[in-house]
C-alpha cells in the first residue's frame, strides 16, 4: 500500500468529534493569528502586485481577497491571501514540519470554505488534519531537507494544504491519496529567496497548489500513488537516497495531534523566527538596564544556532524584507528601542540613523553548543560591551510561544490580532472579527465571518 494511501486513510478517518478540546482551541488560535497577519500583510507590495498581475481588480467570485472588498475564485484568493499571510513573516510555525504551516492552510481553507459553504467546525477539523500531515512528512525528511536549501513551508506545506482541503471537501480515501500524490509535483521553494517578495509567494503558491490538488482529485484527475516513495519520487528527488526516514511517519498518528503537542510556535515579533531568541535576550537587557544609546555601545555579540544563522546573518540589510532576516538588525532594534514591532520593517525604517550607527558593532556568530541531529534549537546569548568597559549578558533557551507548553498568553494573542487587523479594518470591525473567532466552531458558514473582514477603503497601489 502506498504511503499516500496510508496517509489518506488516516486523514479521512479524523472527525471533529475525535478532536480533543486542546486541538480545537489551538486550531482556533491558529485561525486568529493567521487572519490577523493576513489582514496586515494584505497592504504590502507582494500581494498587491500579484493581484494586479493576475488582473483581479475587476474579478468576481465567492472568495474574499483580504484587505479588499473584492472577491475572486477560490484558487486566486488562496494564492493572493497566502502571499499576504507570509508577507510580514509574522505568522506561526510548525516545529516538526520546520515551516509556517498555518499561513499555507488558513488562506486555502477559508477560500474553499467560502466557495463550497463549509462551516467553522469543518475548517478547524481540516486545519488539524493538515497540520498533522505536514508535521508527519516533515519528520521523515528534516533536517536534511531544510539544510539542503528547500523551504519546508512550501515544499512540505503543499501536502498539508492538500490534506486539509481534501478533508474539508470530504474527499474519499482514493481521492485524498490522489491529491497527496499529485502534490509531489507542485512542491517548490528554495531558501535562496529568503529576504525577498518571493518567500511569501512560496506560501501563496503552496496554498493554491494544495487546494488545486484536492479539487482536481475530486474531479477524477490521476497521479501515481507511489509518488512519495518511487525511485524518482518526492523523497529521493528532494532529499536523496539515505537522507530521509519515513519509517515513523505513520506511527501513533494523532496520538497526540501535532497541533496539541508540540504545537505551533507563535511569533511576538514580525521577523524570522531564528532571530527571536536573540531578540528576547536583547529585550531582557533593555528591560533590566534601560534602552541603549548607540554611542555608549562599543560592541554587541549574538550567538545563535548555526542552522538559523545560515539565513539570518545579514549585517547590512538593504531593505525592510532583508531586515526581517538580519539578526544584527533585530538585536539592534531591541537594544535601542526596547521593542521590535511592525513599524521597524516598513518603508525605509532599516535606514534609521541610530540603527545604522550601531549595526557595524553588532556581530553574529554560531553558538558553540553541541546539538543532536534531532534537535531543533532556538536558543541565543547576547553580550553588550559598553564604551566604559561594562559587559552585560543575557541568554534565552527558547522564545516564549515556542511550543504549546510555553504559550503566549491569550490576551497577548488578541492584542497581536488587533494590532495587525487595525491596519485595514475599523475598530468595531476588529472587535466583531474577534468575537466571531472566539465562537468559530459555532459558525454555520465561514461566509458569516469573512463578511466582517471587508474594509471600507484601501490605499491605492503605488
Amino acid at each position: 500500500m502506498s504511503l499516500a494511501r496510508q496517509l489518506a486513510e488516516r486523514i479521512t478517518a479524523l472527525h471533529y468529534e475525535d478532536l480533543p478540546p486542546e486541538a480545537v482551541y489551538w486550531s482556533r488560535i491558529a485561525v486568529m493569528d493567521t487572519v490577523g497577519v493576513m489582514l496586515a500583510g494584505a497592504i504590502e507590495a507582494a500581494p498587491r502586485i500579484l493581484e494586479d498581475v493576475l488582473g483581479l481588480r475587476a474579478s468576481s467570485g465567492p472568495s474574499l481577497i483580504f484587505g479588499t472588498g473584492r472577491r475572486a475564485s477560490a484558487l486566486d484568493a488562496a494564492l493572493v491571501n497566502g502571499t499576504a499571510a507570509h508577507a510580514l513573516d509574522f505568522d506561526n510555525t510548525a516545529n516538526r514540519m520546520g515551516g509556517h504551516v498555518s499561513a499555507t492552510l488558513v488562506p486555502a481553507l477559508i477560500a474553499a470554505a467560502e466557495a463550497f459553504g463549509a462551516s467553522g467546525r469543518e475548517v478547524l477539523l481540516a486545519h488539524a488534519a493538515g497540520f498533522e500531515t505536514g508535521a508527519r512528512i516533515g519528520s521523515a525528511v528534516n533536517y536534511y531537507h531544510t539544510e539542503k536549501g528547500w523551504h519546508p513551508t512550501s515544499t512540505l506545506g503543499v501536502f498539508a494544504v492538500a490534506a486539509a482541503c481534501a478533508r474539508l471537501l470530504k474527499l474519499s480515501v482514493a481521492e485524498t491519496e490522489t491529491a497527496l500524490a499529485l502534490s509531489t509535483s507542485l512542491a517548490a521553494g528554495t531558501k535562496a529567496n529568503f529576504g525577498t517578495m518571493t518567500k511569501p509567494l512560496h506560501v501563496g503558491q503552496c496554498a493554491r497548489g494544495g487546494l488545486m490538488a484536492a479539487l482536481l482529485a475530486r474531479k477524477g484527475f490521476t497521479a501515481n500513488p507511489d509518488a512519495f516513495e518511487h525511485k524518482q519520487g518526492f523523497f529521493n528527488v528532494f532529499n536523496g537516497a539515505g537522507n530521509f526516514d519515513a519509517s515513523g511517519m505513520l506511527e501513533r498518528w494523532g496520538a497526540p495531534l501535532d497541533i496539541v503537542a508540540p504545537g505551533a510556535s507563535y511569533k511576538q515579533y514580525p521577523c524570522c523566527y531564528s532571530t527571536h531568541a536573540a531578540v528576547e535576550a536583547a529585550l531582557n537587557l533593555a528591560r533590566e538596564h534601560g534602552t541603549f544609546d548607540a554611542p555608549a555601545v562599543a560592541r554587541v555579540d549574538s550567538w545563535t544556532p548555526a542552522r538559523g544563522l545560515a539565513h539570518t546573518d545579514r549585517p547590512d540589510p538593504r531593505d525592510a524584507l532583508e531586515a526581517k532576516f538580519s539578526v544584527q538588525y533585530c538585536v539592534a532594534r531591541a537594544l535601542l528601542h526596547g521593542k521590535v514591532v511592525l513599524e521597524h520593517f516598513e518603508g525605509d525604517a532599516c535606514r534609521d540613523p541610530a540603527v545604522r550607527a550601531l549595526l557595524p558593532r553588532v556581530h553574529a556568530a554560531a553558538s558553540a553548543k553541541k546539538y543532536a541531529p534531532s534537535d531543533n534549537p532556538f536558543d541565543a546569548e547576547v553580550r553588550v560591551t559598553l564604551t566604559d568597559g561594562t559587559v552585560l549578558r543575557a541568554s534565552v533557551d527558547q522564545p516564549l510561544g515556542r511550543t504549546a507548553a510555553t504559550p503566549v498568553a491569550p490576551a497577548q494573542m488578541k492584542a497581536k490580532f488587533e494590532n495587525c487587523a487595525q491596519r485595514v479594518l475599523a475598530p468595531d470591525a476588529v472587535a466583531a472579527a474577534l468575537r466571531a473567532i472566539d465562537a468559530f466552531e459555532d459558525l454555520d458558514s465561514v461566509r458569516e465571518f469573512t463578511t466582517l473582514l471587508e474594509p471600507s477603503r484601501r490605499p491605492a497601489l503605488a
